[in-house]
């Protein structure tokens, strides 16, 4: 049975099998969580992530951790908010989803997600909460290699809506 967890914490320096990058299209590094892990995995994530030829909203890509705890990032690119009228819950919901299927198709065991789209892309953190929330329970339901996912929280206000949420069944 897979563990869900939240934290409050720096995501990049979580000791687990792989991360989520809330990222941009081009991969490329940006501010918020994305620019805190391209700095802290060093100048080959940004070189691996030239490779890749960028991302479309709502799918995911994977790179290696380089300097990071973790072995592999997982970039998801979460959509901006728009009123919610575009297909916005959708899309971000697909960012978790891709993020675990790529995570279980290299056999991870634990991985770390930050709050995607609700920084700069002014997606409502608690309804960005539970769609993460009910998107790994649903992803968990079957068979995988995950036995630990956490929610990584950058304050604490965010921390008490994650653990609110996973009380609630």
């Amino acid at each position: 049975m897979t563990r869900l967890s939240a934290v409050k914490a720096d995501i990049t320096t979580l000791a687990v099998d792989a991360i989520v990058n809330a990222a941009n299209e081009r991969l490329l590094g940006g501010g918020g969580v994305d620019g805190a892990i391209h700095r802290a995995a060093g100048p080959g994530l940004l070189e691996e992530c030239h490779k890749l030829g960028g991302c479309p909203i709502g799918d995911a890509k994977v790179t290696n951790g380089y300097r990071l705890p973790a072995k592999y990032v997982i970039h998801a690119v979460g959509p901006v908010w728009y009123g919610g009228s575009q297909g916005e819950a959708e899309l971000l919901a697909s960012c978790y989803q891709r993020s675990l299927e790529i995570a279980d198709s290299l056999a991870v065991e634990t991985i770390a997600f930050p709050a995607i789209s609700t920084g700069i892309y002014g997606f409502p953190f608690q309804q960005a909460a539970e769609i993460a929330v009910r998107t790994v329970r649903k992803f968990v339901t079957q068979p995988t290699s995950l036995q630990g996912v956490i929610f990584c929280c950058f304050s604490e206000q965010d921390y008490l809506v994650y653990q609110a949420l996973m009380k609630d069944k």
